[in-house]
């Protein structure tokens, strides 16, 4: 009988790090800075400040997590062995949707940039940008890594020209200046997409050379990465244009750019701006096809999403289907909105998770776990507490309208769970 092809273990620390990072940068800084400054006005840092500490205390039970259970299915299997297989298809589900339509809009986003620098057509565009990743990703996840790589870096040029041009404007405005303190919080709620991506580290634990020691260790680096720039980048978007201008761009960093690099920034921010869009994509698609991998892997979705290919040992059959569910999806194009169902997803995903890691604190004790959340009263993590008390409070905040999208999205899961 022949040995059935698994994934390969070829990721080291430094390129799961540096995927994290990618993760983590992209649409949501390029894009929600301004509508988040429109909402906390100048204090907008903090409110970036607020949402890295929310997804700080998440990937601590992440953390925990992979290292007890180095699976690619991740929040899946989690919640499936604190809370049983029922549970556990729902947060998938939400996964995999929630994916599915970011994917999608910032897939549109990168081709508003394009159509802008060429008058192509946008939704072509996306769809082209969607098959030429998911063929990528067929060719192996060293080769995706690399070009993740390479993404991650230009993203990172560009913001730190973002820095570097508002180091003469640092102090020429209040940075506690706020339209309402209630604010504050709802830009926490909207920019926390821009923090989204750190997870998806985890779904890489059966690609990695030692998961247990790396992803956890790689998972806190990129945060505090991320957090740093964030900061060092909110800062100098306000000082060197209002934040009442900020909020009425649709490119809030360009327009800072503009201020020191005149009608030429247009062009070189367009174009960093088009790494940093593909870049999320591709990263959301390697998640995506990750989760439906490891659920069919365990049973939950038909086997065949579980198929491995023999020779580039890729679970292609699971790429090429989130890549088509993505493409069915490229007409919703409002970021704002995106960013909010995604939140919605993503809320109930990481509450899911400090959950599962108090429960099996208590009801698989004994269980190996190479890093332990630290804080802990007996049993009880305590930042895993704090970390679902603080997910709820955003959850909170979130708009109206992102609700009744979520919500129709969890009642979708919930009608598989009952028909399945």
């Amino acid at each position: 009988m022949a040995v059935k092809p698994t994934l390969k273990h070829e990721l080291g620390f430094f390129e799961v790090t540096l995927s994290g990072v990618g993760s983590i940068l992209g649409a949501g800084i390029y894009v929600l800075v301004g509508k988040a400054a429109g909402l906390a006005g100048n204090a907008v840092w903090l409110s970036f400040l607020f949402a890295a500490m929310a997804a700080g205390l998440t990937g601590i039970a992440y953390m925990e997590l992979s290292s007890m259970l180095p699976k690619a299915g991740a929040e899946y299997e989690y919640v499936k062995r604190a809370f049983g297989e029922d549970v556990a298809f729902i947060v998938g589900w939400l996964v995999i949707i929630g994916l599915v339509i970011a994917v999608s809009a910032v897939a549109l986003g990168f081709a508003g940039y394009f159509s802008a620098l060429s008058n192509a057509p946008t939704v072509p565009a996306a769809i082209l940008l969607i098959m030429i990743f998911a063929f990528v990703l067929f060719i192996g996840i060293k080769q995706s890594a690399h070009i993740i790589i390479l993404m991650t870096l230009i993203e990172i040029i560009g913001l730190l020209v973002i820095i570097y041009i508002g180091l003469p404007y640092i102090g020429s405005v209040n940075y506690f200046e706020t339209p309402t303190i209630p604010g504050i919080f709802e830009a926490s709620a909207l920019i926390f997409f821009a923090y989204l991506g750190f997870e998806d580290i985890v779904k890489l634990s059966q690609e990695t050379k030692e998961p247990e020691k790396t992803i956890p260790k790689a998972l806190i680096m990129s945060i505090i990465g991320t957090l740093i720039l964030y900061i060092l980048v909110a800062l100098s978007a306000v000082s060197v244009v209002n934040w009442q201008a900020l909020s009425n761009s649709s490119a809030p960093l360009t327009e800072v750019a503009f201020v020191a690099m005149g009608n030429d920034a247009f062009v070189i921010f367009s174009v960093i701006a088009l790494f940093s869009t593909a870049n999320t994509v591709l990263l959301m698609m390697i998640g995506g096809s990750r989760v439906l991998y490891g659920m069919a892997e365990s049973g939950s979705l038909p086997e065949a999403f579980a198929t491995v290919h023999a020779k580039k040992r890729t679970p292609w059959v699971a790429i090429t289907f989130f890549a088509g569910l993505s493409i069915l999806f490229v007409f919703i194009d409002n970021v704002v909105t995106v960013a909010n169902i995604s939140n919605f997803t993503i809320f109930i995903i990481f509450f899911m998770v400090n959950v599962s890691l108090i429960r099996l604190r208590y009801t698989e004790p004994h269980l190996k776990r190479p890093f332990k959340s630290p804080i802990n009263i007996g049993r009880f993590p305590v930042l895993s507490g704090v970390g679902a008390l603080v997910t709820v409070f955003l959850f909170s905040h979130l708009s109206t309208e992102a609700m009744i999208y979520g919500f129709i999205i969890l009642l979708g899961g919930g009608l598989v769970v009952c028909v399945r």
